[in-house]
């Protein structure tokens, strides 16, 4: 019991160091607070620490977090399992548990400070790219279905984690993650094929593409300055400041929104007892994106401060979780490489649809670039990008539009996901 508490502290705990490294060495910084938690935990879960259990274990166990303790006594009882294996699976449980809980946390305190009406008030016509945005990503994935249904695991489920990912980043594609019941190894191969290749995509944003887009597409021409801006770039660059935790009256703060979190966890978690188990989680995770949508229009919630960083800290614990239940070996068998190419082939066909419909609409080249990091690579990355635009006006529209998809994304994740696997 000593060292299960021990792992389930070092689980909460970890993440504080990860951020403390992005704090005191710019690499880390320039890595970012999340990829270095899957990278850790990669290396935490795949170096020997944790124990892996036996064959008839693994075999018992498959295609589940954790064997039921029922289930798991009686085959201790029969001898098929040993003592080790009940350790093993007393861990998966412990996992399991972790990521059942801080992802129904974390939704609603990401959604609690948004201002839908300030956002909407900024947008300008980025609205339209959005738009062509979502179409362009939604098009490109259902056909990725139809293309790799039959050497992809799980196809119809990959296809909605890659909605959450092109609609919201980490916070989203977990949440889907959770609600579609994906496989961890299967999640972190998706979610890390998307992270590495988005990188080289990132880079190629703020360096070539305003030149290369700005072929195909009309310039940046809007007049004037947006009230708000720096507003507005103080609201991006804050969103990653986690020592904003730790300040004057955050404590107090913390409590109220976490209070908040875990009521609309309490509802939503009793409302799904209506509908049958193999769909409660899913009730689960849209009811919390619902509940903290309405919640956030109340003012009372909406000026708590810090609810987003204490959300992004949970959605790390998920991030270092998640990754170190990860099989390497078995992530790199033939079938899962076609997992990297499922992704690589809508990440770049999605880039390429886009550019076709905006050149059509005649969006200009900076509100293209603007909308595609946003939905992509989720708001933070904004102010990255619109800085190598020399563009602070469209870093309006970038978290307008990422903050949008922080909120529809589930819907159309999770639908997507659901309809594709009943196929």
């Amino acid at each position: 019991m000593i060292k299960i508490a021990t792992l389930v502290t070092f689980y909460l705990i970890f993440p504080v160091a990860i951020i403390w490294m992005c704090r005191r060495w710019s690499a880390f910084k320039r890595i970012g607070s999340i990829v270095l938690a899957y990278a850790f935990g990669l290396l935490f879960g795949n170096i020997g620490i944790l124990p892996t259990g036996g064959d008839e274990y693994l075999f018992a166990r498959e295609g589940r977090a954790a064997i039921p303790s029922v289930e798991m006594q009686q085959l201790l009882d029969s001898g098929t399992v040993g003592n080790g294996d009940l350790f093993v699976n007393q861990i998966a449980s412990v996992q399991d548990l972790i990521l059942t809980i801080v992802i129904p946390l974390a939704l609603p305190l990401l959604l609690f400070s948004l201002n839908i009406r300030k956002w909407l008030r900024y947008a300008g016509t980025g609205f339209l790219s959005m738009i062509l945005a979502l179409v362009s990503v939604v098009v490109i994935i259902v056909a990725s279905f139809f293309i790799f249904r039959n050497t992809v695991p799980e196809t119809g489920k990959v296809a909605g984690m890659l909605v959450g990912i092109y609609t919201g980043g980490t916070p989203n594609v977990a949440s889907i993650k959770t609600a579609l019941d994906v496989d961890s190894s299967l999640f972190l191969l998706t979610h890390t094929s998307d992270l590495v290749i988005g990188a080289i995509v990132i880079i190629f944003f703020i360096t070539l593409a305003p030149r290369v887009f700005g072929l195909f597409l009309p310039p940046f021409k809007r007049p004037g300055t947006k009230n708000g801006s720096a507003e507005m770039i103080a609201e991006a660059e804050s969103m990653e400041d986690y020592s904003r935790l730790l300040g004057k009256g955050a404590f107090i703060n913390i409590m109220k929104s976490l209070g908040v979190a875990l009521a609309i966890f309490a509802v939503s978690a009793g409302i799904s007892l209506l509908v049958p188990a193999s769909s409660q989680m899913m009730v689960v995770i849209l009811l919390i994106t619902t509940l903290g949508l309405a919640a956030s229009v109340v003012p009372a919630i909406n000026r708590i401060e810090n609810s987003f960083q204490l959300g992004m800290y949970f959605i790390l614990i998920f991030s270092f979780v998640v990754s170190s239940m990860a099989d390497l070996s078995r992530m790199f068998s033939h079938e899962y490489l076609n997992v990297i190419l499922m992704v690589a082939f809508v990440i770049f066909g999605s880039l390429i649809l886009h550019l076709i419909l905006a050149a059509i609409f005649r969006i200009n080249v900076d509100d293209f670039l603007i909308t595609t990091t946003a939905l992509v690579y989720s708001p933070p990355f904004v102010p990255v990008v619109a800085g190598a635009l020399k563009n602070k006006e469209i870093i309006i529209t970038g978290l307008t539009v990422g903050i949008i998809g922080y909120a529809i994304g589930n819907y159309i994740g999770i639908a997507l996901g659901q309809y594709l696997s009943a196929l």
